[in-house]
C-alpha cells in the first residue's frame, strides 16, 4: 500500500514561515497576535488568548513588515486549534499583494514555485 500523502503535498500555495506582529480585528474588537506563516491565499497566526469567534467570521488582518510597511487583507477564519488559527484571504489591495508577493518570492528562493502559486491563485474560486 502506498504511503498517505501529507497535507503539505495537497496544498495549492506554498507557505513561508514568517514570525512577525499582526493585528486581527473585526467590527467589535482588535487583538494583537503573531503571524506563524504566510501564503498568497492567507495566513496562520497564534490564537489570541481571549478569542471568541467561529469559522467563517470576517476579519481585517494587518501584518507589520516594518514600522511603516504593512500588509492589509480582509479574511475569514478557515480553521482553529487551541493555539493557532488559519485565515483565508478574500480581499487584498494592490500595494499589499505586491508586498506579499515579493516576500513570498524572496523566501521561496525559486521563481518557478512562485509562478505555480500565482497560477493557482488566478484559477481559484473566489
Amino acid at each position: 500500500m502506498p504511503p498517505k500523502a501529507n497535507s503539505e503535498e495537497k496544498r495549492h500555495y506554498h507557505r513561508i514561515g514568517y514570525a512577525t506582529d499582526a493585528i486581527l480585528s473585526n467590527s467589535d474588537r482588535s487583538w494583537s497576535t503573531k503571524i506563524i506563516d504566510l501564503s498568497l491565499k492567507g495566513c496562520l497566526m497564534e490564537m489570541p488568548s481571549d478569542y471568541d469567534f467561529q469559522d467563517g467570521n470576517s476579519f481585517t488582518i494587518q501584518i507589520e513588515l516594518s514600522e511603516s510597511v504593512n500588509i492589509m487583507m480582509q479574511a475569514s477564519l478557515a480553521h482553529q486549534t487551541s493555539d493557532s488559527a488559519g485565515f483565508r484571504c478574500h480581499h487584498i489591495d494592490l500595494d499589499s499583494i505586491s508586498r506579499l508577493r515579493r516576500l513570498v518570492e524572496l523566501n521561496l528562493g525559486d521563481s518557478s514555485l512562485l509562478e505555480r502559486d500565482l497560477e493557482a491563485l488566478a484559477h481559484s474560486d473566489q
